[in-house]
Formats: C-alpha cells, sequence, structure tokens
C-alpha cells in the first residue's frame, strides 16, 4: 500500500504545477483569464471530492475497502488521461470535476490500513504509510517538470496516467484484505447515515477532532498558491523556480523524516496530546515566516512546519479509528476526508484575499492565530470531556 500511495500522490503532483501553462496552450488568454481558471479548475475537484467522501466510506464499510481503492485508481486514471486529450478549459474543468469523485484513495487506504492494524499501533502505522504520500508528492513536480519539458504538457498528463493506472493494478494483486471477525453487537451493527452523524456529535472531542481537519487544511493551504510569490517577493526573480520547490520542499521533507515518530508517540502517548502540541507547534512555527528577510530563513522554518504538520494526519486518524465503531469508520473517515477537502476550497480562496489587501506576510499571521485558536479548543475540550469527566455529551447506545 505505501507503493501505491507513493504513485498516487506522485502522479497527483507531477501535472498539479503547470495546470496553468497547460491552460495558455489552448488559446491566446489574458494573465487574468489564465489565472481564474486555474484557481477554478484547481478547486473544483474537491467541490466533487467533498461531495463522494462519506458516500465511498459508507460503501467500503459495507462491500470493503480495497474494492473502493481499486474504483478510485481507475476513474483517477482515466481522468487524467483525458486531460492530456483536453483543448479547451471547459473540458480540462469538467475532467476535474469528475476525477474528484474518485479523489479519495490515500484516505480509503488510510482507512484500510486503520482496520488491518491492533489499535496500540496504528499511529505508528499509519505514520509509515503516510510518509509513501509524502515521498510521492516531494518527488512529483520534480519528474512531472522533467518530462513536460521532454514531452510537453499534454503528453505529460497521459504518462501520468500510466502510474495511476498502475496503482490500482498494485492494489488488485499486492493487497488481500482481512475479513475483521468482530465479535460484539455494535460492532457488528450496520448504522444508518443518522446514527453515525449522532455518534460524531455524541463524541466531543471526535468532532473537535474531525472539525480540526478543515482548519489544518484552511491554515495549510492559504499560503501553498503564493509562496512561490512570497519566494520571489524575499529572494527577487533569479532561480524562481529552484527556490520556491525548495520552499515547498523542505516542508515535505521534515513531514517524511517525522510522520512515523509522531505516530508511535501518539500511540505510546495518547494520540489528542500529541495533536494538542502539534497544533500549538505549527501556530508557533508558522509566525515567524512573516519576518523573514531571506529565503533560507523561509526554508528553515518550512522544514519545522513540516515536523509538526507531519504528526497531524497519522494522529487524527488513529485517534478517529479508535472511538468510531468498525462498521462505521469507513464513513467516518469519509466525513473526515470530506471536511480536509472543504479546508482545501477555503484556504485558497483566504490566502489570496488576505494577501491582495494586506500583504503575505497576513497571511501567516492569520494561520499562525488559527492554527493556536484551533490548539486551545482541542485542549480544551480534552480536558473538559475526557479528562475530567469522561462523559458523552449524548451518548449512543448501539
Amino acid at each position: 500500500m505505501w507503493f501505491a500511495n507513493f504513485f498516487i500522490a506522485g502522479s497527483m503532483t507531477m501535472v498539479l504545477p503547470f495546470i496553468s501553462l497547460y491552460i495558455e496552450t489552448f488559446g491566446n488568454f489574458s494573465d487574468t483569464y489564465v489565472q481564474s481558471w486555474s484557481g477554478w479548475i484547481f478547486a473544483v475537484t474537491f467541490v466533487t471530492a467533498f461531495i463522494f467522501s462519506p458516500i465511498w466510506g459508507r460503501i467500503g464499510d459495507k462491500y470493503g475497502r480495497k474494492n473502493i481503492l481499486i474504483i478510485s485508481a481507475t476513474g483517477l486514471a482515466i481522468s487524467v488521461l483525458l486531460m492530456g486529450f483536453a483543448t479547451t478549459v471547459w473540458q480540462l474543468f469538467l475532467l476535474r470535476l469528475i476525477m474528484g469523485v474518485f479523489t479519495g484513495f490515500i484516505p480509503m487506504s488510510q482507512a484500510l490500513i486503520s482496520t488491518q492494524t491492533p489499535k496500540e499501533v496504528a499511529g505508528q502505522v499509519l505514520g509509515t504509510l503516510q510518509t509513501g504520500s509524502v515521498t510521492g508528492t516531494l518527488m512529483g513536480p520534480l519528474l512531472g517538470g522533467v518530462l513536460a519539458d521532454m514531452f510537453g504538457y499534454s503528453a505529460t498528463f497521459k504518462w501520468v496516467s500510466v502510474t495511476v493506472f498502475l496503482s490500482a493494478f498494485i492494489v488488485l494483486f499486492g493487497i488481500k484484505e482481512m475479513q475483521i471477525k468482530v465479535t460484539s453487537k455494535a460492532a457488528r451493527k450496520m448504522y444508518t447515515t443518522k446514527e453515525v452523524i449522532m455518534h460524531i456529535i455524541g463524541h466531543p472531542v471526535l468532532l473537535i477532532v474531525m472539525l480540526t481537519s478543515t482548519l489544518v487544511q484552511i491554515a495549510h493551504f492559504s499560503i501553498q498558491p503564493i509562496l512561490s510569490l512570497y519566494v520571489a517577493e524575499i529572494n527577487g526573480m533569479e532561480s524562481l523556480a529552484f527556490f520556491s520547490g525548495l520552499a515547498f520542499s523542505a516542508a515535505g521533507l521534515g513531514n517524511l523524516l517525522f510522520a512515523r515518530r509522531w505516530g508511535t508517540f501518539g500511540d505510546k502517548f495518547g494520540y489528542i496530546k500529541i495533536l494538542i502540541i502539534l497544533l500549538f507547534m505549527a501556530g508557533i512555527v508558522y509566525l515567524p515566516g512573516a519576518f523573514v528577510t531571506n529565503i533560507w530563513q523561509l526554508v528553515v522554518l518550512r522544514f519545522l512546519l513540516g515536523i509538526a504538520i507531519g504528526g497531524i494526519v497519522p494522529t487524527r486518524i488513529a485517534y478517529i479509528r479508535q472511538e468510531a465503531p468498525l462498521s462505521m469508520q469507513g464513513e467516518v473517515l469519509g466525513y473526515n476526508t470530506s471536511l480536509r477537502f472543504l479546508g482545501n476550497i477555503i484556504g485558497p480562496t483566504l490566502g489570496g484575499v488576505l494577501a491582495g489587501y494586506f500583504g503575505i506576510s497576513s497571511v501567516f499571521f492569520v494561520t499562525s492565530a488559527l492554527l493556536v485558536i484551533t490548539g486551545a479548543i482541542m485542549l480544551i475540550s480534552w480536558y473538559k470531556y475526557e479528562k475530567v469527566d469522561g462523559k458523552l455529551l449524548f451518548p449512543y447506545k448501539g
């Protein structure tokens, strides 16, 4: 599964950096036109992903997650392949919209591995799994740039579809989904959507953990689209692509090196405790980014940010797995994925508005405050509902 996630993440990040350049090949358009359509085409995938993630999660709970992974990878591959034949922005927009239906491979793989893993080592295993997607994300943009320079943008989409198809074959022939034998009545029961939602609402800390998915993605994605502009602002235009890539990769490297370690700490000391620490750490590390004066200061801060961000996903998923009955885990994780995609939609818009009106530095201030506030909310809810009295708002009787 590590290799499948590596190929999926690498393939998706191969083409994202040059979508705006691909649009320019469709005609003689103004910069404003290209920038506007780039934003819409980037975001539309997450709109359909937001809608369909819980649906796929529920289907996975009922029929098994391996089949959903194969469908997801195949749908992604066909969508990317057809993008290589697009000749208008509307065709590319529609294909990105359809692609969003299948954009849930990595979260679904996390759900699969989570259910196949003993709870006491779930954080460590999920952290290890995350290094696959992070490694792919690190290598994808570089390889995509090389392919685009050698063969052109259209051909690159077609080549990328091959690696996505490869992920489907890895799952089909290399992954065996074990049927988990459950003995308790609650674990065997199939829950309605209403019961799943009431279970989430009835566990305040679980609800806050899932809402954290949105807030973290808003914070993280608010700076992502304008990071290159910030690099140009502090370092000039010389070797802009290289230094922008370096800033992006620094966070990925920190993520790669520490994701598994944070998962292990979560297994040992408790997922919520580690998650609270990481939220405060990320908020503190983001703040100095507003004051950097050279590229190397930014690179160091991005590396430290990657260390903090790297542990948030595996500890969060491990906690959700711990709190949700087996037969509803896929749907709960599907809602969690939808909330992440919601953050992916809001973040770039928020970052662009803030940067446009108040300057790029303001994005770092807002992002830092958002993460610290999220950490404080998590700390208060954990202290009130788990550490002190352990009560549920609406105890669900399954």
